[in-house]
């Protein structure tokens, strides 16, 4: 049995070469579907269901630094043409994205590239680094700068060390925060600190990473039967009743989300992976813990099969949709729980996962994935297929080591460690 996350399970179909000839299809297939988001000066495009640029939505920073990141990943995979892609990525994050008055970056640009929203949030540096960091990892130029850069940022601006996790959010001269707390952008900090840190080198950012992991899931989730608080005060107490009128929302809905308890489950391993013999005792039950939790009552809770959106305190679906980017992280998380302990369980629910996607989520008539299945009658979360970052994801993990992770992984098979 293996321990380290090292490699696959024998039995396993991510050990199966037939499967992973399918996963690297499949990850053409999607990167085939979003390279029409690329090219842009103001970066990557927002995908309407035909893949298709849509109009009506502004340039994000967020799709531009996930899209920069998936097309690094792709030319450390030997993709031609994701080189370019990526360049034209770093450009965008480089030229009118940046705020090079104030320092940091724009969330997002007006048709004539002007900045449309100046706010500066942690959840869209969080993924400049991403972005930077797979670009580096990439060899792209002028991506070790960004990189350095944006870690800088983000060590001034959002990093609390009396806090041990990161501020949310502040206007753009960095002169008021936000008076909240927020545990999706901190966990996407940790994934931007992972990267970092097998990129550079520089242990300070799994120092980090772990802090985040230990107060918002060895603390808040543990303490909470694992249903992980998404919004707090400025003092880290829970908001349980935020958002309760805007339930749908796109990142930060109503009451806790299954999908990102099995992101963390993924995070914490490769944490624990990264961290080797100085990993502390309780990142892998705290994974299991996460996962268990995610598919006793957020999978089907209603009867149907698939994970709901978002789940209230008594455990009741609150958003029932089923959105693509839950089933993908359900599909990461379960390929890292076999890889990390060879429990057939966790391969019978990572085959039920791709079960999932086939029948249900990949479009296989206007390309990438449906990226929201309504139930009911509520408000649709989101429009269109804004990118492929969540689903790319999940057809390379199944066959990388939990350590070092992607970009760096990619970069270590090239032989250019």
């Amino acid at each position: 049995m293996t321990t380290t996350g090292d490699s696959p399970q024998s039995g396993s179909w991510t050990s199966l070469p037939a499967h992973r000839a399918w996963l690297d299809a499949e990850g053409e297939r999607l990167l085939a579907f979003a390279e029409a988001a690329g090219g842009a000066a103001s970066g990557f495009a927002w995908l309407d269901d035909d893949g298709r640029p849509d109009p009506a939505q502004p340039p994000q920073l967020w799709i531009t630094a996930r899209m920069t990141h998936v097309f690094a990943l792709a030319c450390l995979r030997g993709r031609p043409g994701a080189g370019p892609l990526v360049d034209s990525g770093l450009a965008a994050l480089a030229g009118p994205f940046r705020d090079a008055e104030h320092g940091g970056w724009y969330s997002s640009l007006a048709a004539d590239g002007a900045p449309a929203a100046t706010d500066k949030s942690a959840y869209d540096h969080a993924f400049v680094v991403l972005a930077a960091a797979s670009a580096t990892a990439a060899g792209r130029p002028g991506a070790a700068e960004l990189l350095a850069e944006a870690l800088s940022v983000v060590e001034q601006h959002f990093w609390s060390a009396e806090e041990g996790r990161g501020l949310e959010s502040w206007d753009r001269t960095w002169t008021e925060p936000e008076a909240y707390r927020g545990a999706n952008s901190n966990m996407h900090t940790v994934e931007a600190f992972l990267t970092a840190a097998a990129v550079t080198g520089d242990d300070r950012w799994l120092t980090r990473a772990l802090s985040i992991a230990e107060r918002l899931v060895h603390r808040a989730a543990r303490e909470n039967s694992w249903r992980l608080p998404e919004h707090f005060d400025p003092q880290w107490q829970p908001l349980p009743e935020y958002n309760a009128d805007r339930k749908n929302d796109k990142f930060r809905p109503y009451g806790s989300t299954p999908g990102h308890w099995l992101e963390w489950s993924r995070l914490l391993l490769h944490l624990e992976a990264a961290l080797g013999a100085d990993a502390p005792d309780w990142l892998l039950p705290d994974a299991r813990s996460l996962f268990d939790a995610a598919v006793e009552v957020g999978w089907a809770p209603d009867g149907e099969p698939g994970f709901v959106y978002t789940l209230d305190w008594a455990d009741r679906p609150v958003v029932a949709s089923r959105l693509h980017w839950v089933l993908t992280e359900a599909i990461g998380a379960a390929a890292a729980l076999v890889r990390r302990t060879g429990d057939p369980g966790y391969e019978r629910w990572y085959r039920t996962f791709w079960d999932e996607a086939a029948t249900r989520f990949i479009d296989r008539e206007h390309g990438s994935w449906v990226h929201e299945l309504p139930v009911g009658d509520a408000d649709a979360v989101w429009s269109g297929k804004p990118d492929v970052y969540h689903a790319y994801q999940a057809t390379l993990l199944p066959q990388l080591p939990l350590a070092p992770v992607l970009a760096a992984a990619l970069r270590q098979e090239l032989g250019d460690d």
